[in-house]
């Protein structure tokens, strides 16, 4: 409609005045239409997408589903569209008020799922695939995306490296199967795998992670897919207008438990007893003999009750603190999104935090009817100071002590132990430093053309360069120097990588019963790492660091090394659907790894190709017309799937030998030469990995119950694993294909809506799952016998803990028992596995495994009306773990300070711990004290938010606010220790994965943050 005073105008205009008004513009008047999206069941639908159509005008709904548009006269038509729901148009008549209910027809059924080069309708998947949504990923504060897994996603193992700042987890799926090749899951990131690992992408960046675990669907990456993949989505723009949103939390961070040392006065009496054990205490003069043992500084401090906790010294409050800034936004041809992330984590341990900053940009567009590409990239800038790991030193220090002079000023060493120095001195600044710098630019780009009705081509390149530098440096009054010169060293880090692949896709569907997807890929991955190194001592100046070390005067080494890879491969995918009842899914992959040896060509007489093959199918039974009438079924598809995967994890050039440097007299004088350090061996192949799979889809009553079912077995031979050799013939081992395991397990997730009063009533939903996996060792080198001296047992897991089975203490009344294993009451009683009356090598035995008996999650989730509650518990349970904390913090000689345990004495029978003894290095039987249960159970978040009302976001110019409280692990429950966290994992080292032991390092800390969610 035009102005009214226009439109008179124009009425009564001369041809004269009529010229002149149409040479101005007319204003047409806004329609303003507001409205609410609900689901079927009338729930709010929060962030749906309202545009009109062909336009880029829209809006998105509040969290109350409510939206509010101002509108062009002109505008016919509102889109809604959401992820899971039926896409709807509404006619626009003109201003006022539109409501809609978007259609789950398919009841989440048809819901995307991402798989290998593709996505495939839930209901079509025959693969065991486990997701975690973004709305998964946000309930948690974490530092890298692979903790979001934990405890989320049957069958898949998540643990920490330790609790560090920036610190790393271990992930494995469905166990481990191999001894030397590695079996960290392939990373894929928005369609390109990865050569490392994610922890530089922002979690807040991702839309969604998939984990494939069976063949049926991890074959498809052939030689990388033996230990399962994790497809990591990231977001994207949306049709409709600028977006622009904020999220942000801050948070402190607390110890839990401190390590329990004992004080000044147990340590006194510990030392006591380490004397009397020897007859060099004399209870009838203690004023005598305290002097006799006790030095100037611990008898003061006995004197005054003086008990020093060094842990107070070294650990603070740390915080968490991390802020999002966000900007998306497109139209029907044009979708884009940019966001911006800070992050950083201040530790409680003195000295160290982590720093990291992201941007990421993400485009899309549509050329015409045929033509689309995108790009997205990551860019990720790190900081991780490591700093000191003061622990070992402050824990074994004296408490009688005192760690400064008369004038305040730090003393060097407390005590007069020589061995000893100063905790403190540790976290001075810049004392020492652990400085690992990381920048990394990941780029995914792609284009893709629609030949024909079906047949499309797409090509996608993926560049990935990242550089490592890590600083170190060691001041002169620290323990690790002891008063000598300074320390440093800097190693540099270059890995570039890229992916070039080249995909077919034809999909068809036939007379309305015959859906046809085909697959076919040929693909190129190139690798190349870089590393340099120089270690320094005698710096003349501490301020330098580990900066320009030429000018120190002890060169103590340099190194450097460099490492090219590549991978050829062709890969053939057919999915077949009949009446979307009977499904059918055909993988085939041949990958030609560098790393292997012979020819290069497809058909020759060469080891570097592996052939990869499964195949799987799924009935939907609840598709059938004898289950269409049982109304409480609303899904229920079988599945079942067999296939091979392979391993290429061995070194770039592990075929071809290897030389070490050696030094010889080369008549008088000395010359550097070579030695032969690894055998050539060119039948090195694939390590291959054959998976059964079956498993059973369900969903009953509107399907408030849902969720899977899974049973496995897997079977890995042509292991690579050194073969032990004759000392005489020139080398220790020589890696070979010649080991078998196996991996068999279940795995059950479930999801409930156990209450659900509809729109913003009351909800409560549950998330479960549960996971058993059984480890096993079937054949080494030597075939289907144990190798004691690498720990290798036939029919055990890989790594397990073999050593003397500790029965007690040995009592006052067993002396002469005790004498017949020349031992004394008061040392640790094992067990005689053979009765032969001696305690040696042949009585160790296993027992147990770091390997869980079974671990899982749930999760729950309450909302009513604008406010929502979730908890989050994790669990690990029948696993053995082994703690250093009591074994090398345990030597109860009575000289350094000792874990607080509960001793042997005369007066004292127990059977915990032995009896202090000054005359030994540590007890007899020692390692057999450090062995604990590993269960635990940790509520590993509660979280409490707030969705602000529409009029009041509105009024602040949001579109959404919502402010909330978290706390992270404020509980946990285990056997070790004073309630200590068994949750650690060391993973793989020295090309071997290893058991998981405690180490002497920052304790668990307790995190409580607030947070807002900001939409404007």
């Amino acid at each position: 409609m035009l102005y009214p005073a226009l439109a008179n105008a124009n009425h009564n205009a001369s041809p004269g005045g009529m010229a002149a008004f149409t040479a101005l513009k007319p204003v047409l008047f806004d329609w303003q239409i507001t409205g609410k999206v609900t689901t079927p069941n009338g729930e709010a639908l929060p962030g749906v997408t309202v545009l009109v159509k062909g336009t880029t005008i829209g809006a998105t709904t509040a969290p109350d589903g409510t939206y509010t548009l101002n509108i062009p006269e002109k505008a016919t038509t509102l889109v809604f569209s959401f992820i899971g729901y039926t896409t709807q148009e509404r006619a626009i008549t003109g201003p006022g008020t539109i409501n809609i209910t978007l259609s789950d027809d398919t009841k989440a059924l048809q819901e995307v799922v991402v798989v290998g080069y593709g996505t495939q309708k839930k209901s079509q998947v025959t693969g065991a695939i486990s997701s975690v949504s973004a709305k998964e990923i946000s309930e948690l504060p974490i530092t890298n995306p692979q903790q979001a897994l934990q405890g989320r996603a049957a069958g898949v193992e998540v643990l920490s490296q330790g609790n560090s700042p920036g610190g790393g987890v271990n992930v494995r799926i469905r166990g481990r199967r191999s001894f030397n090749a590695g079996n960290d899951p392939l990373f894929v990131v928005d369609g390109i795998p990865l050569s490392g690992d994610i922890n530089d992408i922002n979690p807040q960046d991702i839309e969604s992670m998939e984990v494939l675990k069976d063949a049926s669907s991890t074959a498809i990456y052939g030689s990388r897919g033996a230990n399962g993949v994790v497809i990591v989505t990231t977001k994207r723009g949306a049709p409709g207008k600028i977006s622009i949103s904020y999220d942000g939390y801050f948070g402190v961070n607390s110890i839990i438990n401190q390590y329990d040392v004992m004080n000044g006065a147990e340590f006194a009496e510990y030392k006591r007893e380490s004397r009397r054990t020897t007859g060099k205490y004399n209870d009838a003069d203690p004023v005598g003999s305290d002097k006799a043992i006790f030095d100037a500084v611990e008898l003061e401090g006995i004197a005054q009750g003086r008990s020093t906790n060094y842990q107070d010294y070294i650990t603070r409050t740390g915080t968490q603190q991390s802020h999002q800034l966000g900007i998306s936004g497109g139209s029907d041809k044009t979708r884009y999104s940019v966001s911006f992330n800070h992050f950083f984590e201040k530790g409680v341990t003195i000295g160290q935090d982590f720093t990291r900053d992201n941007i990421r940009i993400s485009l899309d567009q549509q050329i015409g009817e045929k033509l689309k590409f995108g790009v997205t990239m990551m860019g990720s800038l790190g900081k991780l100071n490591f700093g000191p790991n003061p622990y070992g030193v402050s824990l074994r220090e004296n408490p009688l002590g005192t760690p400064y002079d008369a004038n305040g000023n730090l003393l060097f060493r407390n005590t007069s132990d020589g061995a000893q120095t100063n905790p403190l001195l540790e976290v001075v600044p810049n004392a020492i430093v652990n400085e690992n710098r990381r920048g990394r630019i990941f780029t995914s780009l792609f284009g893709e053309y629609q030949i024909a009705k079906g047949l499309s081509y797409r090509l996608n390149f993926g560049p990935d360069y990242s550089t490592r530098r890590s600083g170190q440096f060691q001041a002169s009054l620290t323990n690790a120097r002891s008063g000598g010169t300074p320390y440093a060293q800097n190693d540099n880090n270059y890995l570039f990588s890229y992916t070039l692949e080249n995909i077919l896709n034809y999909t068809r569907k036939f007379n309305e019963a015959h859906d046809l997807n085909i697959t076919g890929l040929f693909s190129i991955q190139k690798e190349r790492r870089e590393f340099y190194q120089i270690r320094a001592s005698g710096l003349t100046s501490a301020r330098q660091l580990f900066y320009k070390l030429s000018h120190a005067p002890n060169i103590e080494g340099i190194d450097s090394d460099l490492n090219e890879s590549g991978l050829l491969s062709y890969m053939g995918r057919v999915n077949y659907g009949f009446r979307d009842k009977y499904l059918l899914t055909l993988t085939t992959r041949i990958d030609g790894s560098s790393k292997f040896a012979g020819e290069t060509g497809l058909f020759g007489d060469t080891k570097k190709y592996g052939f990869f093959p499964s195949a799987a199918i799924g009935w939907r039974i609840s598709e059938e017309s004898f289950i269409k009438s049982i109304p409480f079924i609303d899904n229920l598809k079988l599945r079942a799937s067999y296939g091979l995967t392979g391993n290429q994890g061995i070194g770039a050039y592990a075929t071809q030998g290897a030389l070490n440097r050696t030094t010889y007299a080369f008549g008088t004088t000395g010359a550097f030469g070579y030695s032969p350090r690894a055998l050539v061996n060119p039948d090195l192949r694939w390590e291959t990995t054959a998976t059964t799979n079956v498993g059973l889809d369900f969903g009953f009553i509107n399907n408030r119950i849902s969720g899977s079912v899974e049973v496995y077995q897997q079977n890995t031979f042509d292991l690579l694993m050194p073969r032990n050799l004759p000392f005489t013939s020139g080398y220790g081992s020589v890696l070979q294909n010649v080991g078998k395991s196996k991996n068999s397990g279940l795995e059950v997730a479930v999801s409930t809506v156990n209450v659900d009063r509809g729109g913003d009533g009351f909800k409560w939903t549950t998330d479960i799952n549960f996971n058993s996996n059984k480890e096993q060792i079937v054949e080494i080198y030597n075939g289907k016998k144990d190798d004691v001296g690498s720990l290798y047992f036939i029919g055990q897991p890989l790594t397990v803990y073999y050593d003397y089975e500790k029965l007690g203490i040995w009592q006052t009344s067993e002396k002469d028992q005790a004498a017949l294993y020349k031992q004394a009451p008061g040392e640790i009683k094992v067990k005689d596995q053979n009765n032969d009356g001696a305690i040696n090598a042949l009585d160790r035995k296993i027992l147990g495994s770091d390997i869980p008996d079974w671990s899982g999650g749930i999760t729950n989730r309450f909302s009513y009306k604008g406010i929502d509650f979730s908890f989050f518990i994790f669990t690990r349970q029948g696993s053995m773990i082994q703690s250093d904390l009591y074994n090398n913090l345990n030597f109860l000689a009575g000289r350094y300070n000792n874990m607080d345990v509960d001793y042997w004495t005369p007066t004292n029978p127990t059977n915990a711990y032995p009896r202090p003894n000054q005359n030994q290095e540590r007890p007899l039987y020692n390692t057999t004290m450090s062995y604990f249960d590993g269960s635990f159970t940790k509520i590993r978040n509660i979280s409490l938010g707030y969705n602000i009302p529409t009029a009041i976001s509105n009024k602040l110019k949001l579109s959404s606010l919502r402010v909330y409280a978290s706390a992270q692990n404020p509980f946990i429950f285990s056997n070790y220790g004073n309630n200590l966290d068994p949750e650690q994992a060391r993973g793989r080292s020295n090309d071997r994965e290893q058991v998981n032991l405690i180490t002497i390092s920052t304790p668990s800390a307790r995190l409580i943050m607030f947070g807002i969610n900001a939409k404007f």
